[in-house]
């Protein structure tokens, strides 16, 4: 890091304090600190929702990613398309959600079945979450380390101990700060704001990198691999193992399965200013996504250049030497690239690199934060206290529960020795709540005869098994049959045999789901939660535009379905064409520098002048309407009376 690299990473965090720091005067109640108020606009939502996938963990596992599976998962991806675009345009689960009024998803458990499995989802919610986010910390910071060119002890009073984890312990005090500050608004706006910064920076680095490495050379690379385990060619690449179809297909499932049941941002899923707005912060989110992918993408595909080819041999021995003075297989495998990109990227470069995964590190954890320490004073303390805290003292309460979750990850990226890949982990941990939540979510919302037996039945099956999972791989690694992933696949599907099964054997009377979604008799006097009319051509109700799509969002969600559907097409006609007659691995090396490289790039420009228009139009008007709203001291996230 050169003097120009840390005055480039110092500007952008500055900014990014003070506006946590303005924002403080704006909390006013519970409701502002765990959901802004529920007045942020859908351009807003997408910004800074997504920047909880811009941290340097997200970096990392996409390079592990990557560096297994190359380009093919991109293909074997768009297998799911027709299933995303119907959750996305539908707002299966975002759009009735927001009609509970829920602050937190283990409330709307307690309306609509009882407090004791609201109390039993907060601990299980809170128990996974922690868990889950107890490695994110830890990588990040060792990504940092090596990034920096950091050495990896250093020496405080006679005392030696890792480099990463000071750096822990500044990046969690830094994402802290944040939560403290504002709760929710806070956040909000500060990750809005870095989203922005970050697009700027994406399309600097991008050039940088389409300079200092050729296609050939990255071709060269990414070919040069045996049968089975092509990194271009998805045909050819059945001996990858853990990343594949497989892969894909049960991801897609427990996602679509899962779909808001994970909580590590579940301030956002409350804080739309209409479940229209919620629904549209959904659909700008995946536009927004495919302006990232280039340079996540080109980062690791240089990456991979830089450590293969023979051009660069001599560059790249030191980080081979580096990193093998690890010692832990698994971190040497994610700390390669991170590695690899300090010693190839130019001055000014790395800098802007570094403020992107700086600021992604502290918008990411302050989620994770935010999330678990106010699900468990939400959902866990206050159901079981008989009296409701002053709205002043239940937020000390949920700083001090935040302060507590910061502790715990420390803790835990000290102590915990990490066996699995990123994604893999993060995929058995989630399931250890979502394998049964996602069961009583859906149902919950959707089916009036879903009851209170059937929840406890999919959510301790969905749970045990999770954990099972866990314990057996942690306990025999590569000699259990099945990796994480699959065994939380399994355990959601009998989560959700056991939800129908059970519901069918206990209901003894329909589920008034008028009175939970605010609906007929039970309406309030809230524009926002009007039932919209439904569009009168069959196309509109197909894909779920109502009497609320403006012009402007049915051209945002028309588009997203057309260019989905295009790339559809084009994997239906590639798979077509391959069993055939396959495309040599040429013909595939010429779609990926097109599609792979040449269309992201385009994206990234595209959404950067889009989404920095949209993002700071709604930061202007979260703060006016939160100056100008009514403070209602008993929207606190209780229930009284179960309704």
């Amino acid at each position: 890091m050169t003097t120009l690299d840390w005055c480039i990473l110092i500007a952008p965090l500055t900014l990014v304090f003070a506006m946590a720091i303005y924002s403080r005067r704006y909390l006013r109640s519970v409701a502002d600190f765990m959901s802004a108020g529920r007045v942020a606009g859908p351009y807003l939502l997408a910004v800074a929702r997504g920047e909880m996938q811009a941290g340097a963990v997200v970096f990392v596992a996409s390079f592990e990613l990557i560096a297994r599976s190359g380009f093919t998962l991109n293909w074997w991806g768009l297998i799911g398309i027709p299933v995303s675009l119907l959750v996305a345009l539908s707002g299966f689960v975002v759009y009735r959600f927001r009609q509970t009024r829920a602050l937190t998803l283990s409330q709307f458990f307690e309306q609509r079945y009882s407090r004791r499995l609201r109390v039993f989802t907060g601990m299980l919610g809170f128990v996974a979450g922690i868990v889950n986010f107890g490695i994110i910390p830890a990588v990040g910071a060792r990504a940092m380390v090596y990034f920096l060119g950091l050495p990896a002890t250093i020496q405080v009073a006679g005392w030696s101990f890792d480099t990463y984890i000071a750096l822990m312990a500044i990046f969690l005090g830094g994402a802290l700060f944040m939560v403290l500050c504002g709760g929710l608004i806070s956040m909000m706006v500060t990750d809005c704001l870095e989203g922005i910064l970050s697009q700027v920076f994406y399309l600097v680095i991008i050039a940088a990198l389409l300079m200092l490495f050729r296609w050939s050379e990255i071709n060269e690379v990414l070919a040069a691999q045996p049968p089975g385990q092509s990194l271009l060619n998805p045909f050819d690449s059945s001996g990858i193992k853990d990343f594949n179809l497989w892969y894909i297909l049960m991801g897609l499932f427990v996602t679509v399965y899962g779909t808001m049941a994970w909580q590590n941002a579940q301030g956002y899923n409350s804080a739309a200013i209409s479940p229209h707005a919620s629904v549209m912060g959904g659909i700008l989110g995946r536009w927004r996504e495919a302006g990232k992918a280039a340079v996540v993408t080109l980062l690791a595909v240089c990456a991979m250049t830089f450590l293969k080819h023979p051009d660069f041999a001599a560059q790249a021995q030191p980080v081979l030497d580096e990193v093998a003075r690890i010692g832990n297989p698994q971190i040497e495998q994610q700390m390669l690239i991170p590695c690899a990109l300090s010693h190839f990227l130019p001055a000014g470069i790395l800098g802007l690199l570094c403020a992107i995964l700086l600021m992604g590190i502290i918008g990411g954890d302050s989620s994770h934060i935010h999330s678990w320490g106010g699900i468990f004073i939400q959902d866990v303390v206050m159901p079981l206290r008989r009296e409701p805290l002053s709205p002043e003292r239940h937020i000390l309460w949920l700083r001090l529960s935040m302060v507590g979750v910061a502790g715990f990850a420390f803790l835990f990226g000290i102590f915990f020795r990490q066996t699995e890949y990123i994604f893999l982990w993060w995929a058995v941990t989630m399931a250890i709540y979502v394998g049964g939540a996602g069961a009583v979510i859906i149902g919950g919302l959707y089916w009036k005869k879903g009851t209170t037996a059937g929840a406890w039945a999919a959510l301790l099956i969905g749970s045990s098994l999770s954990v099972g999972g866990i314990l057996a791989r942690q306990v025999w690694g590569d000699a259990f049959p099945i990796n994480v992933q699959q065994a939380s696949f399994f355990a959601t599907l009998l989560a959700l045999v056991a939800y129908v099964v059970v519901s069918m054997l206990t209901c003894r009377e329909d589920f008034n789901m008028d009175r939970l979604l605010h609906r007929g008799a039970y309406a309030e006097n809230d524009p926002a939660l009007k039932p919209l009319a439904p569009m009168p051509s069959a196309w509109s109700r197909m894909v779920g535009v109502t009497s609320d799509f403006s012009r402007s969002d049915k051209w945002i969600a028309g588009s997203y379905l057309g260019w989905s559907l295009l790339w559809f097409v084009v994997f239906l006609t590639g798979c077509a064409w391959n069993l055939l007659a396959p495309w040599p691995v040429e013909v595939w090396s010429a779609y990926w520098h097109v599609v792979g490289i040449g269309v992201p790039v385009f994206m990234a420009l595209v959404m950067a002048v889009w989404f920095t228009w949209g993002g700071l139009r709604d930061m202007g008007r979260l703060f006016r309407k939160l100056s100008a709203e009514r403070v209602d001291p008993a929207d606190d996230g209780s229930v009284p009376g179960g309704h």
